[in-house]
Formats: structure tokens, C-alpha cells, sequence
């Protein structure tokens, strides 16, 4: 793989961690601006189109939203197509709608002085232990308080540039409310190097959840095609068409109705371990997305899914780095409460 092929790669390990009043975002950044959807709830049923794009663009005035649309860089989302529209419009609820933001109109993103739990540190690498209900980076809706913000502090701005100016330093992510390791690279050739190492599924990522019901097996491998849904933007699925997905399961301890596991990626899918799970029946404690609506009884805040262990080659000296992210308190609580029966 060349360096330009790399600069280019948009690894799949980037899942659509991304809330803004209950509406989806799904982020795809270059280099010469910020893409990205999102559905229009029904709530905005009647408006204009200009109007209620406009309130998912926090700061852009509706005339400038107006040249987007009359230039093509809004658009409404029809099946597998993209059709330009009026900005008169009337909207109907529920319609998929495409964002170009140009780079030149972006907020600027800065450096936020939020603690970081570093596991690891060095003139190359950065590997950060992610809380709960942080975004990795920003986007439509999150330009301050994410990830990104905290290590632009950090670093002083020595960061990598490949991912453009909304992603600097991120080479792949983690849902909002997966907490773990990820890697954040100062610079551009150690960004390479993650990045095929990522594309070669040649790093160890290996996850703690707790899903719901008792698994059989002791072990199994998961090896199901993963894509959009299509009855749902939002979601992703396994479907026949989608890209090739395998994720190893091992179950560490049995509650009943519960499983504590360790699942260990072979691909980086978007939302893999949730979509997997769900499949088999065993979907992720607190995941009601892909799981039970219900209110878990735990109280959980999303997933329960933490990204535990992370190995890799280091990209200048070729030594293997290990790190491991202890189990949150909220996770250790519930294991607690599921041990004590």
C-alpha cells in the first residue's frame, strides 16, 4: 500500500459516535471540508428546507445555507441517490439529508484543557484511556469538549494532519459511549504506519462487554458481512452486500440472563461488536440501539462495551506496545452486583 493510498484510507474503525438531540450524524471529513448526514426529525415536519437544515448547523446563516443548497452541497438522500432540492421546500419528517461544510467555513476547533487518562506517551504516539460520553472528535453538533479538543491541548498542536482539520491526530475511534484505548498519532508518518496496521487488521484490540443472556459456547467466532441498514440510516447490519467482518468472542464469566465476554476484533467494522452481538442473539448490556429499548436495570449510560487491550507495532522503532485500560467504575459496579447474585 503506497502512502497516497493510505492518505486516503478511510479506516472502518470509525463508528458513528455522534448525538445531537436525538438526531444521527455520520462524519466523513477530507481534506477540503466536513461531510456528513443526518435525519430530520419529524418534529420539523412543514418547515422550509433552508429553515430546518439550518438547525442542525449551530453558527452558519440561512443565506449562506441557501448557496449550499443552491449549490448542490445539501442534499436530500433518496435510496441509494442524491437529489438536489429547493430551499423552499417543505420537509416532510424523516427525510436523510447530505452535508458538505467547505474547510474555509468550519468553527475553528481549540485546544480545551480537559484531563486526559494517558496510558501510554511518547514523540510519535499518544495512546488515551476514553471516558464514557466523550466524542472523539468533532463534528456537526460536537466542536468542543471532544477528544480531539483535549490533545490539541496536550500536544500543543504537534499532531498529525492526514484526517484534515476536524480529525487531527485520529486514526480510528470508539463510539461516545465505548470507553478504552485509542491511539492518537503526533505525526504524520506515524500515522501511516497505524493506519496500515489497521488496514492490515495486524493490531490487537480486544474489548470487554457484558451482553444479555448466557452464551453457550465457551468460544466463538463471529464472521458475518457488516453494512447500512437500509430500513435505517442510522444502524448498521449484517447483510449479504456488506464488508467482511469477524469478531472472536470468549466468554469469561456467566450470570444467568447475563455474559460477561472479551471480544477480539479481526476487522474494524463500524459498530462490529454491537451489530455482531445483536445477531447472535446476545446484544450488548445498555445498547438500545441494536438491543431491548428498555431501561437497563443497571442504569447503564449506553453500551456497556470497554475497549481494554490495544497492541501495536510502534512506527519508528518496530517495538511491540501493549496497553490496557482498567474496567470504569460503572462497569466494575455492575460486575459486582451481577457476582453478588
Amino acid at each position: 500500500m503506497t502512502n497516497q493510498q493510505i492518505d486516503n484510507l478511510i479506516i472502518d474503525d470509525f463508528p458513528l459516535d455522534q448525538d445531537c438531540a436525538g438526531d444521527s450524524f455520520a462524519t466523513d471529513q477530507d481534506c477540503a471540508g466536513d461531510r456528513f448526514t443526518f435525519v430530520i426529525s419529524q418534529e420539523r415536519a412543514g418547515e422550509r428546507f433552508d429553515k430546518a437544515v439550518s438547525d442542525y448547523l449551530p453558527g452558519q446563516s440561512r443565506s449562506y445555507i441557501k448557496k449550499l443548497i443552491k449549490d448542490g452541497n445539501i442534499k436530500l438522500l433518496d435510496s441509494a441517490l442524491q437529489r438536489a432540492v429547493k430551499p423552499s421546500m417543505p420537509v416532510c419528517g424523516g427525510e436523510s439529508v447530505s452535508v458538505f461544510l467547505p474547510v474555509q467555513m468550519l468553527p475553528d476547533i481549540l485546544p480545551e484543557d480537559i484531563p486526559l487518562d494517558i496510558l501510554y506517551e511518547d514523540d510519535d504516539v499518544l495512546v488515551v484511556n476514553k471516558p464514557k460520553d466523550m466524542v472523539v472528535h468533532p463534528a456537526a453538533g460536537h466542536y468542543s469538549g471532544t477528544l480531539v479538543n483535549a490533545v490539541l491541548f496536550h500536544c500543543k498542536g504537534s499532531l498529525s494532519g492526514i484526517n484534515g482539520v476536524l480529525r487531527p491526530g485520529i486514526v480510528h475511534r470508539i463510539d461516545k459511549d465505548t470507553t478504552g484505548s485509542i491511539i492518537v498519532c503526533k505525526n504524520d508518518a506515524a500515522h501511516r504506519s497505524i493506519a496500515q496496521q489497521l488496514a492490515e487488521h495486524s493490531i490487537v484490540r480486544r474489548y470487554r462487554a457484558i451482553v444479555l443472556g448466557n452464551i453457550r459456547e465457551d468460544e466463538m467466532t463471529i464472521s458475518q458481512p457488516i453494512g447500512r441498514d437500509p430500513q435505517d440510516r442510522k444502524k448498521m447490519t449484517v447483510r449479504p452486500d456488506g464488508k467482511n467482518a469477524v469478531t472472536h468472542v470468549r466468554v469469561l464469566e456467566r450470570f444467568g440472563n447475563y455474559t460477561y465476554v472479551e471480544c477480539r476484533l479481526e476487522t474494524g467494522r463500524t459498530h462490529q461488536i454491537r451489530v455482531h452481538m445483536a445477531w447472535k442473539r446476545h446484544p450488548l448490556l445498555g445498547d438500545n440501539v441494536y438491543g431491548s429499548r428498555k431501561k437497563s436495570p443497571f442504569n447503564t449510560s449506553g453500551q456497556c462495551l470497554h475497549a481494554m487491550i490495544l497492541g501495536f507495532k510502534h512506527p519508528v522503532t518496530g517495538e511491540y506496545i501493549e496497553t490496557e485500560a482498567p474496567l470504569p467504575d460503572y462497569f466494575e459496579k455492575i460486575l459486582r452486583s451481577l457476582r453478588s447474585g
